[in-house]
């Protein structure tokens, strides 16, 4: 058996690369600026004006507060991408070192469900599946509850072990008329 591989995240590379890209070409544009300066050159114009405008404006202008709370909600998104896990709807599933394997929630339902109408009794059956635990709620028509139960127990437990998930969810199984 081998180790249980760490949680599927997305790469966001487009994301990434737009944003390398832009503090790249921005830093490039204030390094020539600088050097310029530096060289005893006149700044570039753009840097000109931002600065009689800094004159002009003052902190409690509208214009600058309306800026200001764009810039802050394009970096909170961009923490949000940076921290958010991704991927939430992949189970990861255990595999050999140095290959990456998951399943999708909605697929493995499904799978469980299958298993799950195999079982003798069995009318209907609705899964839900989280990361860490399934939710089975089953209608059976002929047979003791009891034994629906524990026949459903039983297959669930088959069918998740056949999943071949890195965290095995637990399975929460309700059975009524």
């Amino acid at each position: 058996m081998t180790a249980a591989a760490p949680r599927l995240r997305s790469s966001r590379r487009i994301p990434a690369a737009l944003t390398a890209l832009a503090v790249l070409v921005v830093a490039g544009v204030f390094l020539y600026d600088l050097a310029a300066v530096r060289a005893h050159r006149p700044g570039m114009r753009w840097r000109r004006e931002l600065v009689g405008q800094l004159e002009r404006h003052t902190p409690a202008d509208t214009e600058v507060l309306v800026a200001g709370g764009v810039l802050a909600l394009a970096g909170a998104v961009l923490l949000l991408l940076a921290f958010a896990p991704g991927l939430r709807g992949l189970l990861t599933m255990r595999a050999e070192p140095g290959l990456r394997a998951g399943i999708r929630r909605k697929a493995a339902a499904l799978v469980l469900r299958d298993r799950a109408m195999e079982v003798p009794g069995v009318r209907s059956v609705r899964v839900r599946m989280g990361r860490g635990r399934v939710g089975v709620r089953a209608t059976s028509h002929f047979r003791e509850l009891d034994d629906v139960r524990a026949d459903l127990d039983a297959a669930l437990a088959v069918g998740i072990e056949e999943l071949g998930l890195a965290h095995p969810p637990r399975p929460r199984v309700r059975v009524r008329r």
